[in-house]
């Protein structure tokens, strides 16, 4: 494409993350003429600097601690870190899945566009940055915003890639930190903390409010949080922190609880907050996009925001803020553009945390359950009772199962212990399915796996487990 020259396409998606890249293919699998338009890295956040980088330090540092603290399996080793080849290692898998990525939208049709895209019109962007000499415009039938979300950041805070860090930065830090102090208790500070805590970093955490992990239920959190101290990890909730100063050695913090201050040192801060949508770049007032009191694009359960045949996505749509509910709603958006009847079922959509011992949930806790009219079925198994969490020394946890009485339909699942990411998978069928307890129950399962903790859950709401104790 040339400079100040117009071209047009069928859907226009911007933003190259988990949900633009798959809206993109889906749309030309379903036979769409497709632009998909990135300014930075084919990926997005997810592949390039938070799920894919902070999975694989997840399992490096827990194969260190693993290795280290194994000495009752009858194994004695010494480990030692090299951080340049750990970073090495992690760019290889980043740079294999984004790839991939750019080879299969071209595989399916899709057009690439490098550079940040404006709306100029409710029908045309301005491309700018690119390889083009001058601005690039492109016309579309319809649209797709998919351009994710940045890391909020504290005033007095400010990242600057060195002394103060992002979730993004840690990834690319020249060398491991002696020490580390981590301002935020939510899903990526707990994440990041359990891995520089393996990896031997002295670490602390500061969290506002009166515990870690505050969108999960408080009985998986605490455990998450026993869990996490026996590594070191200095925890402190109900304390906010107010300044930050540089020294010589680091920096200090300066946090208050109650009135009174506390000061903590340490070579490095990790500032991880929360997240915030990227909207800035694209001019949506030209589009006659609204956003709603937070700052998110407005949309409907199909994806279509206040501008008729302009859909978002992803983050920038919106909460849960999760790589995987921006696919599927990638998905939805294409086949809502291909003329299906579809639309976007939050109640299945799984959250998991990467923590030791993992979190995951998916559909309603029991109190949701009550506050929605059901009157709610509870079945709980403890690995403790597992076979296989016993042979893989990993007992800390439980799997709970939520079911209507009335019904016996399956209605949420939490789980917290080994592997609990891929243990939610189940629960999110059976919801998705309509499955009922005895659906579950019938289901043979493998001996001896952590997914047996599913089965015999199910059964202990109705009073019929094996393995443990009926409630």
């Amino acid at each position: 494409m040339c400079a100040d020259q117009t071209v047009s396409t069928e859907v226009l998606v911007i933003g190259a993350g988990p949900g633009g890249y798959v809206a993109a293919i889906r749309a030309g699998q379903r036979g769409k003429d497709v632009t998909l338009v990135e300014r930075n890295a084919y990926g997005g956040v997810c592949l390039n600097r938070g799920c894919i980088p902070s999975k694989a330090f997840v399992t490096a540092a827990d194969l260190a601690h693993r290795s280290r603290t194994a000495e009752h399996m009858g194994l004695v080793a010494t480990v030692e870190v090299d951080f340049e080849q750990l970073r090495s290692w992690q760019d290889d898998v980043v740079d294999r899945l984004t790839s991939g990525v750019e080879q299969l939208c071209r595989a399916n049709g899709v057009t690439l566009v490098k550079g940040t895209a404006a709306f100029d019109s409710p029908n045309e962007v301005i491309v700018r940055g690119g390889s083009a000499e001058g601005p690039e415009r492109i016309s579309f039938k319809s649209a797709v915003i998919a351009t994710g979300s940045r890391p909020i950041t504290i005033p007095g805070f400010e990242p600057d890639g060195d002394s103060v860090l992002t979730s993004a930065d840690v990834f690319s830090l020249p060398e491991l930190p002696d020490s580390l102090i981590v301002i935020g208790g939510g899903y990526i500070g707990m994440e990041l903390s359990t891995v520089f805590a393996k990896l031997g970093t002295d670490v602390t955490v500061i969290e506002m409010l009166d515990r870690i992990l505050p969108a999960y239920e408080s009985d998986l959190a605490s455990i998450v949080r026993t869990e996490t101290e026996t590594l070191n990890v200095d925890i402190h909730t109900d304390e906010a922190a107010q300044d930050l100063e540089q020294t010589d050695g680091g920096v200090v913090v300066t946090t208050a609880s109650d009135g009174e201050e506390s000061q903590f040192e340490a070579e490095r801060v990790l500032v991880a907050v929360g997240r915030e949508p990227v909207t800035e770049t694209l001019d949506l007032e030209a589009a006659d996009i609204e956003r709603t009191k937070n700052g998110f694009i407005e949309t409907d359960r199909r994806g279509q925001t206040t501008q008729n045949g302009i859909y978002a996505i992803g983050d920038v749509a919106g909460e849960p803020m999760l790589a995987h509910k921006a696919s599927k709603q990638g998905e939805i958006v294409a086949d809502t553009l291909a003329g299906e009847s579809t639309g976007f079922d939050y109640r299945t959509v799984p959250a998991a945390v990467f923590t030791d011992p993992e979190i995951a949930t998916v559909g309603l806790t029991e109190t949701e359950a009550k506050d929605q009219g059901f009157e709610p079925m509870v079945g709980e198994f403890p690995f403790d009772a597992s076979g296989r969490a016993l042979t893989l020394d990993k007992t800390n946890g439980f799997i709970r199962v939520i079911a209507d009485d009335d019904t016996e339909r399956i209605l949420g699942g939490q789980v917290v212990g080994p592997e609990a990411s891929e243990l939610i998978g189940e629960l999110g069928l059976a919801i998705e399915l309509g499955a009922r307890i005895e659906d579950l129950i019938a289901t043979i399962h493998t001996h001896p796996t952590l997914s047996e903790g599913d089965m015999e859950a199910t059964a202990n709401a109705r009073n019929e487990a094996i393995h443990t104790v009926n409630r």
